[in-house]
């Protein structure tokens, strides 16, 4: 998978997506079911960090493979709903066999 320039855009976004399901359905029900603020302090920071590195990956992507811009805005737009980046994953892996 991170052989090819698409695949290091579905690791990153696979681990992009991980955190996003933690943050939402982890972290907030620790916070506002037990009153837990710590996990999503932690888990929020470490998921800001992978999304600017999804973002940074994305960027590299278009432009090693001079993607049109359609696919830059879904894969960011995908990384706001959950389970988003794995239903995209199935679309690149599509892409990766054409673009490499």
């Amino acid at each position: 998978m991170l052989k090819t320039t698409i695949g290091k855009l579905r690791f990153m976004g696979y681990f992009e997506g991980v955190s996003l399901l933690v943050l939402l359905f982890i972290a907030m029900p620790l916070k506002y079911g037990f009153d837990i603020p710590e996990a999503v302090r932690i888990v929020g920071s470490i998921h800001g960090a992978l999304f600017v590195t999804y973002c940074i990956v994305i960027a590299y992507v278009t432009l090693k493979t001079r993607w049109n811009i359609i696919w830059p805005i879904l894969s960011i737009v995908v990384a706001f709903i959950p389970f988003g980046n794995f239903i995209l994953d199935k679309k690149l892996h599509k892409l990766e066999k054409t673009y490499g």
